[in-house]
């Protein structure tokens, strides 16, 4: 179980650099946020299209008898196609307004209030949505949360222009869109394997985003990227999204999903910490006070909120 911790922390460490990484580029270049998730998404798909060639393949020999599985996309009807298309639409949504958010907003702001909001918020709605039934400590963690998120927002008060408020509030909707996109997981039982799921949600998403990106003139920016820029296109594409997903999943086959669901809380003390090492970002005392009361409060909803690990974005 410990090389599955460890894998699973070393995929929140990959994920952790994505918003470094944009950065980065968005600093250095004139590339728009959601031009980056798509091409983020073009350069991920052949590696998750070969990733689910193979798990088709090794489900036909295990199962070679059972035309009607989910295991083959020929055999997917429009019950399991729609929740993936859904998934699909949330991911669009999630790449463009997250990576706006870390433009417009820091690093580590961006990522603790989108990533460490949706388990929280999800643990309370599952309830009505689900019919899971919240804890108390599920209650007080959502309490927690909003107090936490409240504080980092009062913390960035100080140098918050207009454009920095339309970050926070990028931030505050790619949270709401990663709670929709988790749901939605969670409600999908077609039983599609992880990778084929993987393949047409990032498909799907990479479909819907590329009319964005046209209408807003947004490959205009492309013009503005040298060799090195590439490289960072690159690397987002692969190393976060690619193996760090490989990482996560081969992790969960020996880590109870629980405990699995609390490590990747890892990411946005990461995100904070790179953020703080090479982009010179701080927090403040508010600012931090409020991030642990955040992370302490995805710790407590993971952990008594019944909540899966396999759901997991990039």
């Amino acid at each position: 179980m410990i090389q599955g911790v460890l894998l699973i922390a070393l995929a929140s460490l990959f994920w952790a650099t994505t918003s470094i990484v944009a950065k980065f580029l968005f600093n250095g270049t004139e590339l728009e946020p959601i031009t980056l998730g798509f091409l983020r998404l073009i350069v991920a798909l052949p590696f998750f299209w070969l990733l689910m060639r193979r798990e088709q393949r090794q489900l036909r020999r295990v199962h070679p008898g059972e035309k009607a599985s989910g295991s083959s996309l020929r055999t997917l009807g429009w019950r399991a196609l729609l929740p993936l298309a859904a998934l699909g639409l949330f991911q669009a949504i999630y790449q463009g307004s997250y990576l706006l958010a870390v433009d417009l907003t820091g690093a580590g702001i961006a990522t603790l209030i989108s990533l460490c909001l949706p388990p929280v918020m999800v643990a309370i709605l599952a309830a009505p949505i689900l019919g899971e039934k919240p804890t108390l400590l599920t209650i007080l963690a959502a309490i927690g949360a909003i107090a936490g998120t409240a504080m980092l927002v009062v913390s960035d008060i100080d140098t918050a222009g207009t454009l920095r408020l339309a970050g926070l509030l990028m931030a505050l909707l790619a949270s709401a869109v990663y709670t929709g996109f988790t749901l939605t997981s969670r409600y999908n039982s077609a039983g599609t394997p992880v990778f084929t799921t993987a393949f047409i949600c990032f498909l799907t998403a990479a479909i819907l985003l590329l009319p964005a990106v046209m209408i807003g003139d947004g490959f205009s920016g492309i013009k503005t990227m040298e060799f090195r820029h590439w490289l960072m296109v690159g690397y987002i594409g692969v190393v976060p999204t690619c193996i760090g997903y490989v990482c996560f999943f081969t992790g969960m086959k020996t880590t109870p999903a629980t405990l699995s669901s609390i490590i990747v809380t890892l990411e946005p003390l990461f995100v904070a910490l790179l953020a703080w090492l090479f982009l010179g970002e701080i927090l403040g005392a508010t600012g931090i006070a409020g991030a642990l009361i955040l992370i302490v409060a995805v710790i407590v909803a993971s952990r008594y909120g019944n909540m899966t690990g396999a759901n997991r974005k990039g």
